[in-house]
């Protein structure tokens, strides 16, 4: 009994990450590096810091939580240039001190980054949470990377799963040339998409005009806003739909539009905004960043929307065109309390993985009945 009781334990474990200092005489390790904010509550960065005896007997060690935006090549720092801005650092540890915490304060950005050209080098343009260990005698001091070790991880905003209003939008134009107006209305399904959920949109046109509408296009647009001392806006499509439906003078017209937008279909885009990636996993587009009044933009770092656009080609250029806004997030699973950040690759690796570790523990299991008779 005691015996399966070990394996049980065993069996749900969890995964811990860690990374050692260049030396090998300082560990951090990480429970987890995905962290979620629930409305205003951020799960605390709960973990250990492992010390070489040798340490503690001429030295600190301190472990700092750094919000970091990264916006240029980290070779132009000789030029007494500062391309990182360090938000806040916390938390000194004492000699004997080895589990630490951090809470991240909600109103604080979530990690992302801009995709980058073919051309470029260095780190990518982007907010980055990094968790530092390192030793000295005072924290003044210039750090040293073999004494030091930093870890990336990543702060995730989810959005709960309630009903809301969907975004709606309408127009009445008056062509050139034309007694009567033509009318588009166009509205979405619900007001939160969650990655890897197709967007439906209805188009309604009544076209009252003597011109014909020659095409139908529908747009998802990404728009990425830079806010630190230079500000910059970005403005990139991510789906695109173009169809030949026209609509006759004095006729109505009605279609449903459903459009997919993944990163897969995206790689190439000079920057575009992506949720944080870390090395070791896959990413998505960036969710949308949500914050309330009053709010330093600054702080945000770069912040992203999402916009469905409508248009309607007419002949004459009397195009006629509307913006729906949506906020695409991250959502919790139907089974447990995990975020739903991961590629379907990272899924079928994962659930391959937990198979194989059930097989395992069928066959221990088999040769302990076996033994026992």
């Amino acid at each position: 009994m005691q015996a399966q009781d070990k394996r049980a334990e065993k069996s749900v474990s969890k995964r811990m990450f860690n990374k050692a200092c260049p030396n090998g005489k300082l560990t951090v390790y990480l429970g987890k590096q995905n962290f979620v904010v629930h409305i205003h509550l951020v799960n605390p960065v709960d973990d250990l810091v492992l010390v070489h005896n040798e340490y503690l007997k001429e030295s600190r060690v301190y472990v700092t939580l750094n919000c970091v935006f990264q916006y240029g090549q980290k070779d132009l720092d000789v030029l007494d240039l500062t391309f990182f801005k360090d938000l806040f650092v916390v938390s000194k540890l004492g000699e004997h001190a080895y589990p630490f915490t951090f809470f991240i304060m909600p109103n604080l950005p979530c990690l992302v980054t801009l995709q980058p050209g073919p051309e470029d080098t260095g780190k990518a343009c982007g907010v980055v949470y990094e968790v530092k260990a390192f030793w000295d005698e005072k924290l003044e001091k210039k750090i040293h990377k073999r004494n030091s070790m930093q870890l990336v991880i990543q702060k995730f905003h989810y959005a709960p799963e309630r009903p809301g209003p969907q975004s709606k939008a309408e127009t009445t134009r008056q062509l050139l040339m034309s007694d009567k107006p033509l009318h588009l209305e166009a509205f979405l399904d619900k007001e939160i998409y969650y990655h890897g959920e197709h967007v439906s949109v209805n188009v309604h046109i009544t076209n009252n005009t003597n011109k014909t509408v020659k095409m139908i296009r529908i747009f998802v647009h990404q728009f990425a806003e830079i806010c630190l001392f230079n500000t910059a806006q970005y403005k990139c499509p991510v789906a695109m739909e173009e169809a030949d439906d026209a609509v006759a003078p004095s006729s109505k017209f009605f279609k449903v539009s459903t459009l997919i937008f993944f990163l897969a279909n995206n790689r190439e885009k000079w920057e575009l905004a992506l949720n944080g990636k870390l090395k070791h996993e896959d990413t998505n587009l960036a969710s949308n960043t949500l914050f309330g009044e009053g709010v330093n933009c600054e702080i945000l770092g770069i912040i992203t929307s999402y916009k469905v656009k409508v248009k309607l080609v007419v002949s004459w250029g009397n195009d006629v065109d509307v913006e729906l806004p949506f906020t695409l997030k991250v959502s919790l699973r139907k089974k447990g309390s995990t975020v739903n950040i991961f590629s379907k690759k990272q899924q079928e690796r994962k659930e391959g993985g937990q198979e194989k570790q059930r097989d395992r523990e069928r066959d221990r299991g088999t040769e302990g009945q076996r033994e026992k008779e």
